[in-house]
């Protein structure tokens, strides 16, 4: 039986455009085994893909060598007939060959002619998305891609949601909440305003009696808490600061029951398109041309403005008119048509 072991990308939503390369190769070869390597913060996303069966952690953090680390790694890395490298780094392609892995697949990048040993050129104008970026490993290097490109899928089954609503003490009876995912790992220039948020919460808690659960990371936390300082009590009472309380794959449960997400361009929003879930996405600095969230269930809203996107960390002119003009009133108008949809 052939086993494959797919060298993962680094950021959660990276991870989430790798599901559909996992079903083409599964699709082509029904009895391959697929494992994971990857760094410890993404395995979660890895653990709810119904193709992977093992998951390895990568313990190099952001720009880490390692030579010497890398190479005792790869040797205890046995059995595997093909390799997919979905980084583009150098360094990313060492362990598959350290491992001696017969079939390593990927794009040149970094100049790894000797580690890789199938390698793509990356066509960018016929493979605008990264979704169909990794499915093109799947392919004989040249070789078109079958389109269109399935749409990432995530598993959270009631069972896993029920053990995590448990063991973060959250109610499963009443109305399922509305998620907030305010925050974005990459940088302001991707964040909706904090104040827009609270603007949104407030409309939502009076109209639609909503709660609303933000979720986020450690280090959204004080982004957060200060959304909920701006809310009136009563909308405060309706609301509740998950930032940094829970582990991926609980945060994934938690979004699968969701009514409804709002979220900036981040990990989490790949997670709610993967999951199905009715969801408003807020572009400023960066396109949905390239990582839109890959759903029909997905409203994106985004301002076109000349300056638009410029893919930076931090707004260049200053006034993040991307973003701070995109108004709460906007957006409500978006998530309304989207509850006024719900089925019961």
């Amino acid at each position: 039986m052939k086993r494959a072991l797919i060298v993962a990308p680094a950021w959660v939503g990276d991870a989430i455009m790798a599901e559909p390369l996992l079903a083409r190769l599964q699709e082509a070869n029904p009895e391959m085994a697929i494992d994971v390597l990857s760094p410890a913060w993404v395995a979660p996303v890895f653990t709810r893909m119904r193709e992977v069966e093992r998951v390895h952690l990568s313990p190099f953090g952001h720009g880490e060598l390692s030579l010497r680390r890398r190479f005792s790694l790869g040797r205890s890395l046995k059995g595997y007939s093909n390799a997919y490298v979905l980084p583009n780094s150098f360094k990313s392609a060492l362990i598959p060959f350290f491992a001696g892995i017969p079939c390593r697949v990927g794009f040149t990048g970094e100049a790894r002619y000797g580690l890789l040993n199938v390698r793509h050129v990356l066509d960018k104008k016929s493979l605008p998305l990264m979704v169909e970026r990794f499915a093109q490993l799947a392919e004989e290097p040249g070789a078109p891609i079958p389109r269109p490109v399935a749409f990432p899928r995530l598993v959270s089954t009631p069972e896993q949601q029920s053990i995590s609503f448990t063991e973060l003490s959250l109610p499963e009876e009443g109305k399922a909440p509305i998620i907030f995912c305010p925050g974005a790992e990459y940088g302001p220039a991707k964040r909706w305003p904090g104040g827009h948020f609270a603007a949104l919460a407030t409309a939502l808690c009076k109209e639609d009696g909503a709660r609303i659960w933000l979720l986020g990371s450690g280090k959204d936390k004080p982004l957060a808490e200060a959304i909920l300082a701006q809310l009136p009590d009563e909308a405060r009472a309706q609301c509740r600061n998950l930032c940094g309380a829970t582990r991926l794959e609980q945060a994934i449960d938690l979004i699968a029951r969701s009514r409804l997400v709002v979220c900036n361009d981040s990990g989490l929003m790949h997670v709610a398109a993967a999951l199905k879930r009715p969801l408003v996405a807020l572009f400023g600095s960066s396109s949905p041309a390239f990582t839109p969230p890959l759903t029909n269930e997905a409203t994106i809203m985004r301002l076109k403005l000349e300056c638009s996107p410029c893919f930076k960390r931090e707004c260049p002119l200053g006034h993040l008119d991307c973003l701070t003009k995109l108004s709460p009133e906007q957006v409500l108008a978006a998530c309304q048509s989207i509850l006024s949809e719900e089925k019961p």
